[in-house]
């Protein structure tokens, strides 16, 4: 199948702010000029995530499967920051790690309340 995501609209209180704060976390460049009416963040050469100011709204579940190497840098710099993180969807504050399919994971909340999920092993 050639389907492929190309973007995906994040809502977010202040996109430039949401733009720079995952940008920070997951190690991504975040340029500022081109945050325009979205603010975009590249992950990788078929995704950007679109940062867009919104007032109201759910919050959603993005989970990204990393290599071992990108997890313990994103994983290091959220203990860094001081976020909660847990070991499954519903905890986010247990302070563990999940090894599930052999590998490692972890969930945490965005200042937005966003949960991201990190995987080693894709589901």
């Amino acid at each position: 199948m050639t389907i492929v995501l190309n973007h995906i609209i994040v809502a977010a209180k202040n996109k430039r702010d949401a733009a720079r704060w995952f940008a920070g976390i997951f190690g991504l460049p975040f340029d500022e000029t081109a945050a325009t009416h979205f603010a975009p963040v590249k992950v990788n050469d078929t995704l950007t995530l679109l940062f867009d100011d919104e007032r109201n709204f759910p919050p959603s579940h993005y989970a990204f499967h990393v290599s071992d190497v990108e997890f313990d840098d994103i994983f290091g710099r959220v203990q860094a920051s001081g976020m909660k993180f847990g070991s499954a969807p519903g905890n986010f504050e247990d302070g563990k790690l999940n090894h599930w399919n052999g590998g490692r994971g972890v969930y945490f909340r965005s200042p937005d309340g966003h949960v991201l999920e990190l995987m080693t092993v894709p589901q």
